[in-house]
C-alpha cells in the first residue's frame, strides 16, 4: 500500500468539563491514535444548544502540553473567526509548544449562530470561500516572516467539498483534504481534486484524503480505501467520550499497515 492508514479522533469540546476532555485526550493517545482533533465553534453542534462548550485554540495549546506523540489540530478551524495573520501566529505558537505536531485544519465556516452571537459578518458561502482563498497566502507569508519560524512546514488540512472553489483551494494550498459523503461521492470529488492539483502543478499524491467514519471498519473501510482515503477520524462526544469504536479502527489500521 502506497499510503499507510492513519486514525484520528475528534474529541468534541461540548457537553463536558475540561477535565473530561483532557482525560479523553490521554486515553486516545494511549490507545494509539495518530491525530487528535477538536473543532472550532462557540456552541454545541448537537444536544443541548446551550450546553457546556470550550474554545478551540486555547484548547489546542493545552493539548500540545498534555500530549507527547500524537498530532493535534482543529477539524476544522473557521477562517473568518480570526485575522489570517493572527491565526498563522497562533498556529506557529502551538506548533512550537507541541514540538512540531500541529496540523492546521481550516475551512470557510458555516455555523451561523457562532457568527451572530460573536459579532462576525456571516456573509455568504461565496464570500466566506473568497476570504479563505485570500487567507491562505497570508498565512504562509506570516509563517515565513515569523521569528522563530515554525518547526516544520505545518500541514494544512482543508475541509469542504465545493468542486469549483473549495477543491481549487485545496489543490493549490492543501496538504490534506477532509471530505464529506459516502465513498462514491468522495471518489468523484477526489478525481476533481486531482484535476485541480494538476492545474496547480502539484501531483495528486501531494494531498492526503481524509474523512469521518461512524461505523465499524468492516462496514466502511474498504470502499473508502478504494477511493484513496487514508485518514479516518471518529468523532466522540462528551462527557463520556466512548473510545470503543476508535480502538476498533486502530486495530484495523495496525492489521492493514502490517
Amino acid at each position: 500500500m502506497s499510503t499507510p492508514i492513519r486514525i484520528g479522533v475528534q474529541i468534541q469540546p461540548q457537553h463536558a468539563d475540561y477535565r473530561h476532555m483532557r482525560d479523553a485526550v490521554s486515553a486516545a493517545e494511549a490507545a494509539g491514535v495518530d491525530v487528535i482533533f477538536t473543532w472550532d465553534h462557540f456552541f454545541p453542534l448537537y444536544g443541548d444548544p446551550d450546553g457546556k462548550h470550550f474554545e478551540c485554540w486555547t484548547t489546542l495549546a493545552a493539548w500540545a502540553e498534555a500530549t507527547e506523540r500524537v498530532e493535534i489540530g482543529a477539524l476544522v478551524t473557521c477562517n473568518t473567526y480570526r485575522n489570517p495573520d493572527l491565526l498563522a501566529d497562533m498556529a506557529r505558537t502551538v506548533d512550537h509548544i507541541s514540538d512540531g505536531r500541529l496540523i492546521l485544519g481550516i475551512g470557510a465556516g458555516w455555523f451561523e449562530r457562532d457568527y451572530e452571537e460573536f459579532g462576525y459578518d456571516f456573509g455568504t458561502a461565496g464570500s466566506r470561500l473568497a476570504d479563505l482563498d485570500a487567507a491562505m497566502p497570508r498565512i504562509k507569508a506570516r509563517w515565513a516572516k515569523s521569528n522563530p519560524v515554525p518547526t516544520r512546514d505545518i500541514p494544512i488540512l482543508i475541509g469542504g467539498g465545493g468542486e469549483k472553489k473549495t477543491l481549487r483551494i485545496v489543490g493549490e494550498h492543501g496538504d490534506m483534504w477532509h471530505a464529506f459523503g459516502d465513498a462514491a461521492t468522495i471518489g468523484r470529488k477526489s478525481q476533481i481534486l486531482d484535476e485541480w492539483c494538476a492545474k496547480a502543478g502539484r501531483p495528486a499524491s501531494a494531498v492526503v484524503r481524509s474523512t469521518g467514519v461512524d461505523k465499524a471498519p468492516e462496514q466502511q473501510a474498504q470502499a473508502l480505501l478504494d477511493v484513496g482515503v487514508s485518514l479516518f477520524t471518529i468523532g466522540v462526544n462528551g462527557p463520556d467520550y466512548d473510545l470503543g469504536l476508535v480502538k476498533d479502527w486502530v486495530a484495523f489500521r495496525d492489521q492493514t499497515n502490517a
